[in-house]
């Protein structure tokens, strides 16, 4: 928590033991006066799925920064994915992606942090959306097939433990007794978070609509509790209605960040063949992230996915 702390960051020991829980972590620890040990910097990864793995909580204490320790952790949590052959993907901020860049990670799409700092006093705006209802235990089939898709491998331990977290957040959107999308969150440290959403992109000019029903669902149950903290979400670039309705609700864009992919060097097509009988040229395909983006209206958070 301290780690954690010192960058401002919003975790509480709930989200520490759970991602210890689902996955493991790194330190390092320096010596401090009269020689206490003292924990310096963190790196833990979530394997998905065994598909890929998240690597996140990359942090240094502030008086220990510029002296390598990130680079030295993320270097082993790198070389222990490497082992298993397990892609590792991350959210990267401003001030991580030159280091993840250095690292061998590539840019796949970006998100913004969206902040509402004010107290929620009026019901959010929004159009009456027939099918909105709090999960239940019988939606978590249909959830975990949908956010699959989505996010590219089976995570519902992961969604199970944040219905729990904050349960006046956990809303489905159903039509014709399909369900079209979900929205989780969670409490945090200084400001409740909101997220996953995930939307049915099927739907097509309807997704935005429906992405903001869910929002408006959850910030109306938010809203009747007698302790209301800041709120967060972390939008999926290049959705204008939506990013519109949030503003219109008091929300404001705070920071960015890039989703990013360390695999190896991806060939496409084979060889083609070099100029003048030189040595053929591979042909290198863009990092892609793994899942279906256009589903993922808010991400579960950096540290997440």
């Amino acid at each position: 928590m301290a780690l954690s702390t010192s960058a401002h960051w919003n975790q509480t020991e709930a989200d520490w033991q759970a991602m210890l829980g689902f996955g493991q972590g790194w330190g390092l620890q320096v010596q401090e006066g009269a020689g206490r040990p003292r924990l310096a910097a963190s790196t833990v990864v979530l394997p998905y799925d065994q598909r890929f793995a998240w690597v996140s909580m990359v942090l240094v204490l502030p008086e220990w920064r510029r002296q390598g320790l990130a680079k030295t952790l993320l270097r082993v949590a790198l070389d222990h994915l490497q082992q298993r052959g397990i892609e590792a993907v991350l959210d990267a901020t401003p001030a991580g992606h030159p280091v993840y860049q250095a690292q061998g990670f590539e840019d796949c799409w970006r998100f913004t942090r969206w902040r509402l700092a004010e107290r929620i006093t009026s019901p959010p705006t929004a159009q009456a959306a027939t099918g909105v209802s709090p999960l239940q235990q019988a939606d978590w089939p249909a959830v975990a097939v949908l956010d699959t898709q989505a996010f590219g491998a089976n995570r519902l331990p992961l969604l199970q433990h944040l219905a729990r977290r904050l349960p006046e957040a956990a809303w489905v959107l159903r039509e014709g007794g399909v369900l079209r999308g979900y929205l989780l969150g969670r409490d945090g440290r200084t400001a409740s978070q909101l997220g996953p959403l995930v939307v049915d992109a099927q739907q097509g000019t309807h997704t935005d609509h429906h992405a903001i029903a869910l929002l408006a669902a959850a910030l109306g149950a938010l809203r009747q509790d007698a302790v209301q903290r800041p709120m967060l979400v972390d939008m999926r670039d290049g959705q204008p209605a939506l990013q519109d309705w949030l503003a219109a609700q008091g929300f404001n864009p705070e920071r960015p960040f890039t989703r990013m992919v360390h695999q190896p060097l991806r060939r496409q097509g084979g060889h083609e063949a070099g100029h003048g009988g030189q040595a053929p040229v591979s042909v290198l395909t863009r990092a892609q992230a793994p899942g279906d983006p256009p589903l993922i209206a808010l991400v579960a958070g950096p540290e997440l996915g």
